[in-house]
């Protein structure tokens, strides 16, 4: 056990205990900064939710002061600065590119114009596009591509919620939503507008009959939008669900198979 974590156990249960644990809380901030915490790690195929750090991340907004800040002529108002010696850890952000103090970005991270916050571990050779979010404590895979306006939902409480799980050589279309806890396989492709939360009827329809699942994208799945109908007093009406409507080709590689993939089925981007 990390010696930090009882200090930060009391202090999340007491939060009169806080002034003991606040160096405790610091340091896993900053290891989370520096890559060598992570919220949410993979263990033998299953993902296993580091709760005593996530409960670290809240205890840091009861720690840290507001304060004003400055990133060349940009100005701020926050209690949490951003990322900084960007060329040293070999991150390309581009203006007004944001990542948040406490997140980490691997070498080889591309981030355009989007955000990442607090606690999200973003993997090499991956890009945030354009206004592309992700949100406290997600985790997000190597070599995958967050396309413009996708929004992956941040998942602080409770703490030992499972944050939102991107997995390697994923490709999430333009404006997406990922939120919940919801988990996307390795190189699964969801078309744009795909909307996921925790209850999203996941079908796959790829059989002679549909197969539904929730909060889990099996891997290498092609998901579009799609909608089903519902009864209710008033009427029927049509609710939204994701369609699992085939599987990326082994054939091709992670960075061909990615508008590839959703070519075949005529999915748009």
């Amino acid at each position: 056990m990390d010696q930090r974590q009882e200090l930060i156990q009391t202090a999340y249960n007491d939060r009169n205990r806080l002034g003991e644990a606040k160096d405790a809380v610091l340091s896993v901030i900053e290891d989370l900064d520096k890559g060598r915490l992570r919220v949410a790690e993979a263990t033998s195929g299953d993902w296993v939710v580091n709760t005593w750090v996530k409960q670290a991340v809240l205890l840091y907004f009861g720690v840290a002061q507001m304060e004003t800040l400055e990133a060349g002529p940009f100005e701020y108002h926050d209690k949490i600065p951003t990322k900084s010696n960007l060329a040293e850890q070999g991150i390309r952000v581009v203006p007004p590119g944001t990542a948040r103090y406490g997140s980490y970005l691997e070498p080889g991270t591309i981030l355009m114009p989007g955000y990442v916050n607090i606690g999200a571990w973003v993997g090499r050779g991956t890009m945030v596009d354009t206004w592309a979010t992700v949100g406290s404590c997600a985790q997000i895979g190597r070599d995958v591509h967050l396309a413009g306006g996708v929004g992956i939902g941040g998942v602080l409480e409770p703490a030992s919620a499972q944050p939102v799980i991107i997995e390697d050589g994923a490709f999430i279309g333009s404006r997406c939503v990922v939120v919940e806890g919801v988990r996307v396989g390795t190189e699964a492709v969801l078309g744009a507008n795909v909307v996921l939360t925790a209850s999203t009827p996941i079908i796959d329809v790829t059989g002679q009959e549909e197969v539904i699942v929730r909060g889990h994208v099996p891997p290498r799945s092609v998901v579009v939008p799609g909608v089903r109908p519902k009864t209710f007093n008033a009427g029927t009406y049509h609710l939204p669900c994701a369609l699992i409507i085939g599987e990326r080709k082994a054939s091709t590689d992670r960075k061909t198979s990615l508008n590839n993939a959703l070519r075949d089925f005529a999915v748009s981007v």
